[in-house]
């Protein structure tokens, strides 16, 4: 009888209805200085002013709040004092929440999260800098000069030990020492940006835009032990789930591009019409390479399993599409 009790029971909470849930596309809109909210069709939810030219965009790892670096200038290049704000978005509400003030620090640009303390970590091109922010009290708890020219993208390590920012100026990633602000100066390639992490966190592999090549940090040794040649100006880049290939965007290459990180080279290439691509990112579920194109006003999906594009779809002409993310959300949130 307690058995039989039991099996209705687990039949009958597995009967029980499971909230619908939807992926939404999250757009950081460079030129308009908004944020966008999209179905995976192309069809736009809603709209939502940030500060001056975002660059950057960070989803936290709850998935209830999004973060852009407010530059205030369109390119690394440009000169400017640029801004000083990073801006919080509520995903569920589609608001702006919050604006996290950089201080004497403009032009941040890279973000990322402190996988241990969920601090903030985020990259100023004036002066250089590298950020400690708390997330929830919104203060800046430390700095660090990552001495090299030019910070861009900052990538947090596994443990929460290490920082490494890649010194789009001067050809170096700086594994910063959060704790001791120890820093080790890693040369790569002309121009390193985009940089991402292996799953076991013992591999860096990092974008170098001019050079058109993929350095390989060891993260123990912090020594470069390696490259994987690639097509024109790779700009950003993440990892396949299975960590078997390298999904990445190319500006000048107008492609997404593929790599075997076993064989240290690439593989394939999903063309984007001409378009110069700017971003990079791979949807939660590994399914899908995602990528904006600036002066295309565009938007890519890319099928990683067959390598072949799934959809193109278009953002308000004058948006300049940078970053694109996925996020999971009910489906009521979806929809309206």
């Amino acid at each position: 009888m307690i058995r039989a009790a039991v099996l209705l029971l687990s039949l009958a909470i597995c009967a029980l209805p499971v909230a619908a849930q939807r992926t939404v596309l999250i757009v950081g809109q460079k030129a308009s200085s908004t944020v966008g909210f999209y179905t995976p069709e192309g069809k736009p939810l809603a709209t939502v002013a940030v500060g001056q030219h975002p660059h950057e965009l960070l989803i936290s790892p709850d998935g209830r709040y999004a973060y852009t670096t407010d530059n205030g200038t369109m390119a690394i290049e440009e000169a400017g004092n640029g801004n000083n704000t990073v801006s919080q978005i509520d995903i569920r509400a589609r608001k702006r929440s919050s604006v996290i003030s950089t201080g004497k620090f403009y032009r941040p640009h890279g973000i990322d999260m402190d996988p241990v303390t969920g601090n903030l970590l985020v990259t100023t091109e004036n002066p250089p800098q590298l950020l400690v922010i708390d997330s929830k009290t919104h203060e800046i708890l430390r700095t660090y000069d990552p001495k090299g020219k030019t910070p861009h993208i900052v990538t947090a390590g596994k443990d929460g030990k290490w920082a490494y920012v890649s010194n789009a100026g001067s050809g170096t990633v700086s594994a910063i020492e959060l704790a001791t602000g120890r820093l080790i100066s890693i040369p790569v390639g002309e121009r390193p940006e985009g940089s991402t992490l292996s799953k076991d966190g013992k591999r860096l592999y990092v974008c170098n835009r001019t050079s058109g090549e993929i350095s390989i940090i060891d993260t123990d040794t912090k020594k470069n032990i390696g490259t994987i040649k690639s097509g024109k100006q790779p700009v950003r880049i993440q990892l396949t789930p299975d960590q078997k290939y390298a999904v990445y965007g190319m500006a000048d290459g107008h492609a997404i591009g593929f790599a075997d990180l076993a064989q240290r080279k690439e593989v394939a290439q999903v063309p984007t019409n001409g378009e110069r691509v700017v971003s990079m990112h791979i949807s939660p579920d590994g399914k899908w390479a995602l990528a904006g194109t600036e002066e295309g006003n565009s938007v890519y999906i890319v099928d990683i399993a067959s390598r072949k594009l799934v959809r193109k779809f278009s953002v308000p002409n004058g948006s300049n599409p940078d970053p694109v993310q996925a996020v999971v959300v009910p489906q009521e949130l979806s929809e309206k």
